[in-house]
């Protein structure tokens, strides 16, 4: 019993809704037919809701949960916990300055454009996104 739960646990891990109802009905060795079958819905609503192209309704989700062997909660919390995890996009944007900081100031240093106190600070934002991003990443590991 206590490894069926750890197994469920790890399946749905940092996963969307969507990819947690595809690896939850896989395990229980349905198609998105048959799963459809049980929630009163067609197969073409199962397949948007697992790739995340919709949701499915609030008050199916007992039923949902149900059927996938898994309780609201655990379907929900799953749903939380991908909400916290950071943005892609802030990612790449604390990259992105990094970059451009250090490349800026070798190229400013070159060219003799910029003072020795203006290139420190430049470098300075450029470490400090990269701790952002050290310290994001770390968060999440």
């Amino acid at each position: 019993m206590e490894a069926s739960k750890n197994r469920k646990d790890d399946t749905m891990k940092k996963q969307t809704l969507g990819a947690a109802i595809a690896a939850l009905r896989k395990e229980k060795g349905m198609t998105q037919l048959e799963l459809a079958e049980q929630m009163g819905v067609t197969d073409k609503a199962v397949s948007k809701w697992e790739r995340d192209l919709s949701c499915p309704d609030v008050s199916s989700l007992p039923k949902l949960a149900q059927n996938l062997g898994v309780s609201v909660d655990e379907l929900m919390h799953n749903r939380a916990a991908q909400k916290e995890e950071p943005n892609a996009v802030v990612l790449l944007i604390c990259k992105g300055i990094a970059l451009a900081m250090g490349i800026a100031t070798v190229v400013l240093s070159i060219l003799k454009q910029i003072d020795m106190y203006s290139g420190f600070g430049m470098l300075g934002i450029g470490l400090a996104s990269l701790s952002i991003l050290q310290f994001i990443q770390k968060d999440n590991a």
